[in-house]
């Protein structure tokens, strides 16, 4: 039992409320505990150039984090005139899992912007960001299809993240910030329905982790998606 209740391999509380935004084509507030992102799914009625005349489309994402997401008010990085590495390296994951869903031959000479913007941080952003980020884009795609834009659903399949970890030599799933701040190993897992690895980021902070844990970590966090994937066709009604 951890300090919040959960045993080691339960997730925080996770919800989705669709369409918090009436202009984009899809949209969603994904909470992770008191981890909030809003994802939104823009369409774009052309391909990036280096695609042009390919008659495949492209899915890409934006992150950012909002000024009073955390405890400490951060300036906005655009006033600031750059990313931060953290910043370009967590929309670049959150782009390259949503594309490895996708038939991009399927969507056309067209792009969709999944913009990733957080709210409140409270650990695990980024597997908010790619849980949540499926679910505009799923949203988008289906507005496709019912318009006859595009004539086959390019989704392959469903895709969610999480995170798992080791605090205090003990194995824990979906980590808050303040157990991310003291974990021994600290891992991010994209999977797809199937359960096919997207990627996997981890790494010991003054510690090294075996095989066995590795594996143990692997198959907890598999169980938290497999859980994830669950709610997310719960809320779309599939």
């Amino acid at each position: 039992m951890r300090n919040n209740k959960r045993m080691n391999d339960e997730k925080r509380a996770v919800t989705f409320k669709l369409n918090v935004n009436i202009h984009a084509e899809g949209s969603v507030l994904v909470s992770f505990g008191n981890t909030k992102v809003i994802c939104t799914a823009s369409i774009d009625d052309k391909a990036p150039s280096f695609l042009r005349g390919e008659n495949k489309g492209w899915v890409t994402a934006e992150y950012a984090m909002l000024p009073r997401a955390t405890n400490v008010r951060n300036s906005r990085e655009a006033s600031r005139g750059k990313l931060s590495g953290r910043t370009m390296e967590i929309q670049r994951l959150v782009g390259r899992a949503l594309r490895s869903v996708v038939d991009l031959s399927k969507l056309g000479e067209r792009s969709i912007i999944i913009d990733c913007d957080v709210i409140q941080a409270d650990g695990g952003t980024r597997t908010a960001a790619i849980t949540g980020g499926f679910i505009a884009l799923k949203l988008a795609v289906k507005k496709l299809i019912e318009a006859e834009v595009i004539s086959e659903n390019p989704l392959k399949e469903f895709i969610a993240a999480i995170s798992v970890g080791i605090r205090e030599d003990e194995i824990i799933l979906d980590l808050d910030y303040d157990e991310d701040s003291q974990a021994q190993v600290d891992m991010n897992i994209v999977m797809t329905e199937s359960g096919r690895f997207v990627e996997i980021q981890g790494t010991g902070e003054e510690y090294s982790f075996s095989e066995a844990q590795l594996t143990e970590m692997l198959k907890i966090a598999r169980k938290g998606i497999s859980e994830l994937i669950g709610l997310q066709k719960e809320i779309l009604g599939e």
